[in-house]
This record gives C-alpha cells, structure tokens and sequence, in this order.
C-alpha cells in the first residue's frame, strides 16, 4: 500500500513513487504502442513518455518537468479513449511526488 505524499517507503533501493511512475509509464508505453490507429501527436506522446521513463529511471525526478511531460502527453493522447486508463494511472503516479514547491 502506498503512503501520503510526503512519505516514501523503500523497496531495495527504489522509492515506490518511481516504482509506480515507472510501471505507469511502462503499462502506456506498451498500450500505444499496440494501438491501431495513427494521430498526428502520437511522436509527441511517445518522445514524452520516453523522457519520464528516463526521469524515474534516474532517481527523484524533477516535479515541474514530470508535470510539463504529463501534460504533453495528456494534450497528445487525450482524445484517444482507449488510452485513457493507462493515462490516468501515469497521472495518479506523479501526483505521488506532490506538489513543487511555490516561489513567492
């Protein structure tokens, strides 16, 4: 079971976050790439999802630039139903590191 927000709680050496972040992205990888059909923002999807896998694999991503890609992809993918669960599932993942911090 995952923790609150702020909590992290290891596996080996892995924050659960970048566990989840990485089994979401890996899960809507795999769903768009098995998808029929082509539309004209499928590149800008895969190159995002490429660039948040690459984020979790490093350790602590960055908050702003997962949430810049998630919107990304969201924009690129949105209006594809098929791939809305494996969407939503990448966006419960980064929510799991919170909000950044607000720069007054």
């Amino acid at each position: 079971m995952l923790r609150s927000v702020g909590q992290k709680r290891l596996r080996g050496d892995e924050d659960l976050r970048v566990t989840e972040l990485r089994t979401a992205v890996s899960r809507l990888r795999r769903e768009l790439a098995g998808h029929p059909s082509e539309f004209p923002d499928r590149g800008i999807a895969e190159d995002e999802l490429a660039a948040l896998d690459a984020m979790a694999a490093s350790g602590t991503p960055e908050i702003p630039r997962l949430r810049r890609s998630l919107l990304l992809v969201a924009g690129s993918i949105g209006s594809v139903s098929a791939l809305a669960p494996g969407l939503r599932a990448v966006r419960i993942a980064v929510d799991l590191f919170g909000e950044p911090p607000r720069h007054s």
